[in-house]
């Protein structure tokens, strides 16, 4: 029986016997901390449509700031904190600050700062949250893994976003939409267990061997606080990766800005009900493409197809959006991207942290997953609110501006999957002539 289940298992997702209990924990980690985040992003997302695009553009403005002197601070703290430590402690940080900001809503009557401050905190999490998890999975599991795991995470992270979102949709007028703050932080804090365990185990369930696994837990990534920025600036391939978020931002924020602008007319729990029941669409349909087609685009196509896919697919969807401008178009190119970003997009992404070093996995990544994208909020924010309210331009001419840039978002993706593939080749010669030797 154990033996039929692993090959069932193998055939559905790629998972080979001896990676299932670690895969396992991977899964329930991506799942938990996703429905964490999914349970405040409607609460923070439900505060957007009190403020102006100009006011919210000065809000993603502070937070590329904030986030550019929060991975300095990170920096500094990888330099010298022990990997095992590094990983639990970002979570219980954030449950702690998640806390924080509930007993703000009960210690001030007005609530305006804190509501902009908590806007704020958790666009910030919601890469950083992500980032460090990613940069976790990539530091146990090798480049020929991913191929085949990191579909099942992404996943896992999209039955999560599932689960998360219902939570404000069935109980945010009952038990109000701060008390939600406290269910995140509680989730949060029940991940570090599984960190532990993972940090333990993967040698043995992911890797084989734990000759270098468990000596590398236990030591810090060492050099300077701002060795991610300097790393970034001077490799190609990383700007490359910089380029793919920053392109990809302007999709994000030219449908969000339009979504926002339609909600205004909702009280704050109805627009929270709305957007959970947006998250729980794209992440449904994410789910089966995550679980059973991912990992086969992935070592079947490879990345540059991979990675080129969805915004292919977002050129002619912002061309349609352009000849019959209308909501329910955008609606859909909402849902599309966003569930291709989960299952397919993102994790495709992250392989390519895979065959990097352990200091660009815990240093550059954070910059490139934090800083560029937030530095892409910025510029796609300012540049979304000069063409509608500066130049005056329609949804129609907008989605032409859109549209050119998905092509450019495409032509990256494909330069990354062919640059990931000489690399990966490279490293396998050596490491075949290492093995004759």
């Amino acid at each position: 029986m154990p033996s039929t289940f692993h090959s069932l298992i193998s055939r559905l997702i790629k998972v080979e016997p001896r990676e299932i209990p670690v895969a396992a924990l991977s899964f329930l980690f991506a799942f938990s901390l996703m429905a964490a985040y999914y349970v405040l992003r409607p609460v923070r997302d439900a505060m957007s449509s009190d403020w102006t695009d100009a006011e919210l553009s000065w809000l993603w403005t502070l937070n590329f700031f904030i986030s550019a002197a929060a991975v300095l601070l990170y920096g500094f703290v990888v330099s010298r904190i022990e990997l095992k430590k590094l990983v639990p402690g970002i979570y219980i940080f954030f449950a702690a600050s998640f806390l924080l900001f509930y007993l703000g809503t009960l210690w001030l009557s007005d609530t305006g700062f804190i509501d902009k401050s908590f806007y704020v905190w958790v666009s910030f999490f919601a890469l950083f949250h992500i980032s460090v998890f990613w940069s976790f999975m990539s530091d146990i599991y090798s480049s020929e893994q991913s191929l085949r795991l990191f579909g099942l995470f992404g996943a896992g992270a999209s039955i999560g976003a599932v689960v998360g979102p219902s939570l404000p949709v069935l109980l945010g007028e009952a038990i109000g939409v701060y008390n939600l703050l406290l269910i995140a932080a509680l989730m949060l804090l029940l991940i570090v267990p599984v960190i532990f365990y993972l940090d333990k185990h993967r040698a043995t369930s992911a890797s084989g061997s734990n000759d270098e696994a468990t000596p590398a837990s236990l030591r810090s990534i060492g050099g300077h606080f701002f060795g991610g920025f300097v790393d970034f600036l001077s490799h190609r391939f990383l700007l490359g990766i910089g380029l793919f978020i920053l392109l990809y931002t302007m999709m994000s924020t030219f449908v969000y800005f339009e979504l926002k602008n339609v909600m205004v007319e909702y009280d704050r729990a109805t627009r929270a009900q709305y957007w959970g029941m947006m998250d729980l669409i794209v992440n449904t349909l994410a789910i089966a493409t995550a679980l059973f087609a991912t990992s086969r685009l992935a070592t079947h196509f490879g990345l540059a197809i991979t990675l080129a896919l969805v915004p292919v697919i977002m050129v002619f969807g912002w061309i349609a959006v352009a000849v019959a401008p209308g909501l329910a178009l955008l609606v859909a190119l909402q849902i599309v991207r966003r569930a291709g970003n989960y299952a397919i997009t993102r994790p495709g992404r992250e392989m390519l942290f895979t065959g990097v070093e352990p200091e660009t996995r815990f240093k550059t990544k954070p910059v490139i997953d934090i800083v560029v994208y937030r530095g892409g909020d910025v510029v796609a924010g300012w540049t979304y609110t000069g063409l509608a309210q500066g130049v005056g331009l329609g949804l129609g001419s907008i989605s032409v501006f859109a549209a050119a840039i998905a092509l450019l978002w495409a032509l990256v993706a494909i330069f990354l999957g062919n640059q990931y593939r000489k690399t990966s080749g490279s490293v396998k010669t050596a490491n075949r002539v290492l093995t004759e030797t």
